[in-house]
């Protein structure tokens, strides 16, 4: 008989940073919760794929319709400026610090030093070779402040070398603290951030 506790633990434990006592404090807090809760979870869960889809643009998910979402559809945005963040998560703690209005572009990961990891390398040089088609621009590496974000980071440059003379590269200032998660960054430490950009 399959013990239900021990798979759905299993589970939780491949979402990031979970690890087994996490897991199973979620299937036990599940148990404790009312079966139309549980119900409810699950529906979301099974429908997030249908209602939830990928920006052609700046590959984040979002919940809307047609092919961009709504901060690549914005008129009113800088068509100059290119960030390029990590994940999702980053691109919301940007726009939470209201401190930039540009476009972005979500590369998906990071690349470790031990030479694992995923970033969207092919979309990011097409994105930024499409985007000098209408004059000169600047791309924002916004990565976080970790070992991880520094190496993605000289990966990209070396990505983007044969578009330099196009392109102005800027990182962040160094409101950051050295080992900070752009996700976990206060809105006012990004702020100070974005306005102290420096060229790289």
């Amino acid at each position: 008989m399959t013990d239900r506790v021990e798979e759905l633990s299993r589970a939780f434990e491949r979402f990031p940073g979970i690890g087994p006592r996490q897991a199973k404090r979620f299937v036990y807090h599940l148990l404790s919760t009312s079966e139309s809760d549980r119900i409810r979870l699950a529906e979301l869960i099974a429908h997030l794929g249908a209602e939830v889809r990928q920006c052609a643009s700046c590959l984040r998910f979002w919940s809307g319709t047609g092919e961009v979402c709504n901060y690549c559809s914005d008129t009113s945005r800088d068509d100059s400026i290119l960030m390029v963040v990590e994940k999702d998560q980053d691109l919301l703690a940007v726009e939470r610090a209201n401190a930039y209005k540009g476009r972005y572009f979500v590369l998906g990961g990071v690349l470790t030093l031990a030479g694992k990891g995923h970033i969207r390398e092919r979309e990011l040089v097409d994105r930024v070779e499409r985007k000098i088609r209408n004059g000169k621009a600047e791309i924002v590496l916004a990565l976080s402040a970790t070992n991880e974000g520094e190496h993605t980071a000289d990966r990209i440059r070396e990505l983007l070398t044969p578009l330099r003379e196009h392109i102005t590269l800027s990182v962040l200032g160094r409101g950051l603290s050295t080992g900070s998660e752009l996700e976990y960054t206060d809105a006012e430490t990004l702020f100070g951030a974005l306005q102290n950009r420096k060229e790289t």
